[in-house]
């Protein structure tokens, strides 16, 4: 096929052209190619994770209904060491706590809790798990422990849940005025709806306070 001279001009220009730069750009769309294969299977793989992991989840659901502490911890570890980066990981090691705790099991409570707050990526998790293990922690009269726990950055809307457990960690120091402020800034964080509130105030209403100014 015959060219006139602007066309092999330009037929010039673009071979000049691919012969400077077309190896980078070849390498750019497989690049491309790659990354977008590559967040195409990752999603697959972690639909996939998920799903097995939900299988795991709700034995461990049946195992805690039967009250069956030593399969709940099995199914829990399973969890967190095949699948620990779904979100089956963080509300299984909730659960597992939570049965450890009824089994008079602390220690192992404490693990699992203090898994979640190492390890889970949810903020929420983790403050729900810095609220229980903090408890266990007054339980046990780890005082220090359990404030240090409550000092870590978690979500505004457990503020009022913060300050709550530190207040009874407080009080249970002696300490009464810093519990009584930390009664009262968690009255100030709680919804009027919310359940909880009226225990707080009880609470304040013991040692002499009284509610925030609206």
């Amino acid at each position: 096929m015959a060219y006139d001279l602007e066309e092999q001009e330009q037929l010039d220009s673009i071979k000049a052209w691919w012969a400077k730069y077309g190896n980078l750009v070849t390498w750019l769309v497989i690049i491309a190619l790659a990354a977008y294969a590559g967040w195409t299977g990752w999603n697959t793989w972690q639909g996939r994770q998920a799903g097995q992991a939900s299988v795991l989840y709700e034995e461990q659901q049946k195992a805690l209904a039967g009250k069956d502490n030593a399969k709940v911890q099995r199914a829990a570890g399973d969890i967190q060491d095949k699948f620990g980066g779904t979100a089956y990981a963080e509300m299984s090691a909730l659960v597992a706590a939570k049965s450890a705790f009824d089994a008079n099991d602390g220690e192992t409570a404490k693990k699992q809790l203090q898994w979640v707050i190492d390890n889970g990526r949810g903020k929420e998790y983790k403050a729900i798990a810095a609220v229980r293990l903090a408890g266990v922690l007054l339980d046990a009269k780890a005082y220090d422990e359990a404030l240090k726990v409550l000092s870590g950055d978690y979500p505004a809307q457990f503020a009022g849940a913060i300050a709550d457990r530190k207040g009874d960690v407080l009080l249970a120091q002696g300490k009464r005025d810093d519990a009584r402020a930390a009664y009262k800034l968690a009255l100030e964080k709680t919804e009027a709806k919310d359940p909880g509130r009226q225990l707080i105030q009880i609470k304040l209403d013991a040692i002499g306070g009284e509610a925030p100014k609206a």
